[in-house]
């Protein structure tokens, strides 16, 4: 493309183009074509390139006041691991992404998330290295969302320990248990354990079992299980447990209420996920792979990936792209989707797991194409999105 001719420009609109690139202010936008496919959501493919290589996305650009989000885990439990397809089909959901990062082995503790993750106002996963999480609270008329990098866990009373939810217990761990994990904790034999019973907002009884582990979890209640190397920190908490004749369980999340207005402190977003990192804050690209720790080649190297994006027009995007299959999709780097998605109109958005796990679900099929050999891998949890209903 030529911005001159002779001594004049050629058309006014290269003279935006290049004053946009002597400012530094210039960013492609790439037009997508979108299908509606039900009141509220929208769907485009796109073959896009980097340079020479290709690169497949599917986008859904949903509107929130026809549609919800809910995130869900895999079986409705803590632990465990179902297609992302199947959680959708179980929700009665139109479509769907994976969402969370989570322990991904043969163990009893596979798709256990290694982050933040609430459902229904329950705290299933406590914050982890203070990641970004997408934040979700459902209205009778519209679904609120937000990014926010929240810290905190669970709490009982008045104390500022906050504890470890749902996790496998490790030798100097104090970890709550609750009714989302399962039956029973999967402690070893051995485990001081402390059992929560009647609780609604305030639990009202306890009991102590000493070397037994692998405790009943009561449907109205918790389990906190004491390491066999408690830190003198625990151990003074479990003291304190112990002499208390009420409790109230709370999660005490900071970090969040201006991400999210509607949360209450108290109990925090309905539904919140974590990913890692944030993508775009407040209209600008602004990657914080490393804040969150994560690695270099995380960032930079082309994976295949799954990102959320609040857009200028209030709308909520959900993006899959496609990688690990050369000649066909590559991939991206977090500054390339971040780029795109900014090009798309994004003012927040965060990146979730991507990788074997990137998955979209829609109308009852996936639409992408997983890279694992295998196919759709089963994942930890999932963002649903179902219509709602008219009254």
């Amino acid at each position: 493309m030529k911005y001159f001719t002779s001594t004049r420009f050629a058309s006014s609109r290269h003279l935006v183009f290049l004053l946009c690139v002597l400012c530094g202010l210039c960013v492609k936008t790439y037009a997508q074509t979108f299908t509606q496919l039900h009141p509220g959501v929208e769907h485009a493919q796109v073959e896009h390139k980097l340079g020479d290589d290709p690169v497949n996305i599917n986008l859904l650009r949903l509107d929130l006041t026809k549609v919800r989000l809910d995130v869900h885990h895999a079986l409705d439990k803590a632990i465990g691991l179902e297609t992302t397809s199947s959680i959708a089909k179980r929700k009665n959901a139109v479509a769907a992404i994976n969402a969370g990062f989570f322990r991904l082995d043969k163990s009893a503790w596979a798709g256990e998330n290694v982050g933040f993750l609430q459902v229904d106002y329950r705290l299933v996963s406590e914050p982890s290295q203070n990641r970004t999480s997408l934040l979700i609270s459902n209205l009778p008329g519209i679904t609120l969302t937000g990014f926010g990098r929240p810290d905190g866990g669970l709490v009982f009373n008045e104390s500022q320990y906050a504890l470890s939810v749902n996790r496998e217990l490790k030798k100097s761990d104090v970890v709550v248990y609750t009714p989302e994990f399962g039956e029973s904790t999967l402690t070893p034999n051995g485990t001081t354990e402390v059992i929560l019973n009647n609780c609604r907002r305030i639990c009202r009884s306890i009991e102590q079992t000493d070397n037994a582990g692998n405790s009943k979890i009561p449907a109205g209640g918790y389990v906190v299980a004491i390491g066999r190397d408690p830190t003198s920190d625990q151990t003074h908490f479990l003291e304190i447990l112990l002499k208390l004749k009420s409790f109230q369980p709370r999660n005490l999340l900071s970090g969040i209420q201006d991400a999210l207005p509607y949360a209450g402190k108290k109990y925090g977003p309905e539904d919140a996920v974590a990913g890692v990192p944030q993508l775009i804050k407040n209209g600008k690209i602004d990657i914080t792979w490393e804040q969150e720790k994560a690695s270099k080649s995380f960032a930079e190297t082309r994976h295949p990936r799954t990102a959320v994006a609040k857009l200028k027009d209030g709308k909520f995007l959900m993006m899959t792209v496609d990688g690990r299959q050369p000649g066909v999709s590559v991939g991206m780097s977090l500054q390339e989707l971040a780029e795109y998605l900014f090009s798309l109109g994004a003012v927040d958005a965060m990146n979730l797991d991507g990788g074997g796990s990137t998955t979209m679900f829609l109308d009852g099929k996936v639409v992408n194409t997983p890279s694992d050999k295998e196919g759709e891998r089963k994942i930890g949890d999932a963002i649903v999105v179902t219509l709602r209903t008219k009254k």
